[in-house]
Formats: structure tokens, C-alpha cells, sequence
């Protein structure tokens, strides 16, 4: 291969569609058993390479030359063969760290900081913070003396970042420490990127502290590697388009609102103008329960639906770049809105009560009930929508509105 990745476990990587983007060449994934991996690097069949879990370290000995980050690090991710047939290795998430938690507002100067991990990536994040001026940098692993169950003792942490794979897919959901157990938090970065917000991320959304994710990590150093590779400079403007673009390209749209308000039409037909899945989570769940959701009611009650549902999102949600449309009462559920933020922008779908479809619907069989449900619902879909779309006029224009607001807010 010409350029690409090598790893013990490529599946959910995006570097192929970045790379292309960057700089138009053909990239590709090569997973690597560990006996294989010194005659990979012996073969030499490439011109560049990036290195992920868990060959940061392992690829360095077969380095004829170390770039300064690289050796002060004490890992390489990106490896050029140059002219002569030697390997050149360097360290570009160091650039790409730094870059993320810049654009991010996450200030390193003068601050407390602390790293969970301490593989390949956590060298990394640990030699930015001490370079960003940090005023200690320690680091949390499992069997240290600062470990996952003292780390809560260093009540004067302001930066938290994690470097470990907790709570990447398909393990979407957990998080490694608790960050509301840090009463000077100031700032959190976290390198995984699929999900594009990990609990992580959401826990600090929530709490109001500026975050920096994975994804513009990723797009950051495979910027400074493609340069490396080509010798080539790429003008800062188009990395961010490309982390735009990518963006755009892995964030579901997730419709929310009333009953019968025509989420699954709407969102039928916006999956048709993005080509992109739509699934109907109602629908899902009929399938799994082989059952329509009335008879779910009536033999098992709202509760084992409710049950059935969250199981259902929690499926639905680590997927990203589809169109889903989920039940009514998705949003009531305080356990629900992390599965849908995770890689989701939320739209919330209106229509006038008079409008709204009853049939086969359960909890909205009379206008009365829906009027007064409508009333109980409301502020549960205003918390948890990004945006609120009217769908009293045709199905086009609502299409439309939605799609104004994704070329406005994520550049497609």
C-alpha cells in the first residue's frame, strides 16, 4: 500500500475517508498481529504509515531516525519511508492534541492536570500539558498509587483527559471517572472519537465545562502526517473543512416530538435527500418484541415497552450518519437523552394538536388526552432538542427547514 493505518484493531476507524479528504491519495486499514508486525515493518511496502493501539511503542526500533517529538514522547504514530528505503518516525497527535484542546478553549497554563491512561497516548497528552505550561501533570492507571479509586483525592484537578478506550464504541455509555467528584474542573479533553460525545463529554457538557472530543484530534495529526507523508503544506482552513465534512458525515439526525406529529414520514423523506438509513425506532421495537406496541401495552404494560425502548436506543444510538425517528415518549425518559446525543443533532417535530394522528397510538386515543399530554410533554422535548421544526405545512417544507439548518450548522 501507498499511505494507511496499522493497528491490532481497525474496525471503527474514519482515517480513510480524512486522508482522502486531505490530500486525495488512497488510504487503507492493515490490521497487524503482533508476530506479524516486524515483517510489516522489515517489507517495508509502503511509503507512509500511521500506528495505533498497540504498536506505538513497538514500531520505534526499526526507526532509522526519531523526530523531536517522537523521541521526547517516547512513542511514534506516523512513519515515512524516505529515499533511501529508511523509516523516518514521528508523533503527530502531539500536534493534534494540542490543536484540539486549543480550538476547544481547554487552558493547560497554570493548571492541575490529569491524564487516565498510561499507554502510548497518554505519553503524549502528558508531554503537551507540561509544554502547555500545566502546573503538575499526573497520571491515573489502574494498579498505580494513583489509581481510579485515589484519583478523587486530587481535589485541586482543573484539566481531566482521558486516553483511555472507556467508553468507545461498542462499549458507548462508560466513563472512567466521575467529573462532577472535581470541584475546580476547568476544562476536559477525551481522545476517543466514536462516539463522536462520549459519556465523558456529555458528563462535562453537563456540568458547563469546556470539552474537547477525539474526532478533531484525528483530523488534526492526520493533517500534520499527510504533510509528513507528501512534504506538502495543508492551509489550515481546509483541515477544517474536512473536519467539517466528516463531521456532518458521522452525525445522526434524531426526530423527537408527539405522537403522530410525522416524525417517521419527515424523516423518511430527509434519509431519501441525504442518502443516508432511516430507522424507525417504534418499528424496531415491534420487530424484536414480534408484537404491535398496542399489544406490547396491553399484555405487558408501558413499563416493559419503556423497557424495550431504551434497549432499543441504546442499539440505535451508537450508530452514526442515520435518520432516526424515535417513539413519543422517547425524551420523558432521563436515560434516553444520552443515547440520542451521543452521535445525534435532535430535532424536535411540531404540529398543531387538531393535526395529530391517533390511530394505533395507546396513550393518544382522544383529542383531550393528546391536548393535555401535549401540555405534560412539552418541556421534556424543549430540554432535549437542539432545534424545534414545524411540520404544519407539507412534508417538503419541513424536509427543507432541517436541511437549512444541517448546511448552516455542520457545513453540508
Amino acid at each position: 500500500m501507498d499511505y494507511g493505518l496499522i493497528g491490532a484493531r481497525l474496525g471503527h476507524s474514519h482515517s480513510p475517508r480524512i486522508h482522502a479528504a486531505l490530500a486525495g491519495y488512497n488510504y487503507q486499514l492493515r490490521e497487524l498481529k503482533e508476530e506479524e508486525l516486524a515483517g510489516f515493518l522489515t517489507e517495508r511496502a509502503f511509503r507512509g504509515i500511521n500506528v495505533t493501539i498497540p504498536y506505538k511503542k513497538a514500531v520505534m526500533p526499526f526507526c532509522a531516525e526519531l523526530g523531536e517529538g517522537a523521541r521526547r514522547i517516547g512513542c511514534v504514530n506516523t512513519i515515512v519511508k524516505r529515499s533511501d528505503g529508511s523509516l523516518y518516525g514521528d508523533n503527530t497527535d502531539y500536534y493534534g492534541f494540542c490543536q484540539t484542546a486549543r480550538r476547544a478553549g481547554v487552558t493547560f497554563a497554570g493548571r492541575h492536570v490529569l491524564i487516565l491512561g498510561s499507554g502510548g497516548t497518554s505519553l503524549t497528552a502528558f508531554q503537551a500539558a507540561e509544554d502547555l505550561g500545566a502546573a503538575s501533570v499526573e497520571r491515573v492507571s489502574r494498579s498505580g498509587e494513583l489509581n481510579y479509586e485515589t484519583v478523587y483525592q486530587r481535589e485541586e484537578t482543573e484539566i481531566v483527559v482521558n486516553t483511555t478506550p472507556v467508553g468507545m464504541f461498542p462499549k458507548n455509555g462508560e466513563r472512567a471517572v466521575d467529573l462532577s467528584r472535581f470541584p475546580r474542573l476547568q476544562g476536559v479533553v477525551d481522545v476517543v472519537y466514536n462516539p463522536l460525545r462520549t459519556a465523558f463529554l456529555l458528563q462535562a457538557a453537563a456540568l458547563g465545562v469546556p470539552a474537547a472530543g477525539g474526532l478533531p484530534m484525528l483530523v488534526a495529526q492526520a493533517r500534520r502526517a499527510s504533510e509528513l507523508f507528501t512534504g506538502e503544506r495543508i492551509p489550515e482552513e481546509r483541515m477544517e473543512a474536512v473536519l467539517r465534512e466528516v463531521a456532518a458525515e458521522v452525525t445522526s439526525v434524531v426526530l423527537i416530538g408527539m405522537p403522530g406529529s410525522g416524525k417517521s414520514t419527515v424523516g423518511a423523506a430527509l434519509a431519501r435527500r441525504l442518502e443516508r438509513p432511516f430507522v424507525d425506532a417504534d418499528e424496531e421495537i415491534v420487530r424484536r418484541a414480534g408484537r404491535s406496541i398496542p399489544e406490547i401495552f396491553a399484555e405487558d404494560g408501558e413499563e416493559r415497552f419503556r423497557t424495550l425502548e431504551t434497549e432499543v436506543l441504546s442499539d440505535l444510538g451508537k450508530r452514526s450518519g442515520i435518520v432516526l425517528a424515535t417513539g413519543g415518549g422517547a425524551v420523558l425518559f432521563e436515560r434516553n437523552l444520552p443515547l440520542l446525543r451521543q452521535n445525534g443533532r435532535i430535532y424536535r417535530i411540531t404540529r398543531d394538536v387538531s393535526r395529530l394522528a391517533t390511530c394505533g397510538r395507546p396513550l393518544s386515543s382522544s383529542p383531550e388526552r393528546l391536548r393535555e399530554m401535549e401540555r405534560e410533554r412539552a418541556p421534556f422535548y424543549e430540554r432535549a432538542a437542539d432545534v424545534t421544526v414545524s411540520n404544519d405545512g407539507s412534508t417538503a417544507e419541513t424536509v427543507a427547514a432541517i436541511m437549512r439548518d444541517l448546511r448552516e450548522e455542520m457545513r453540508i
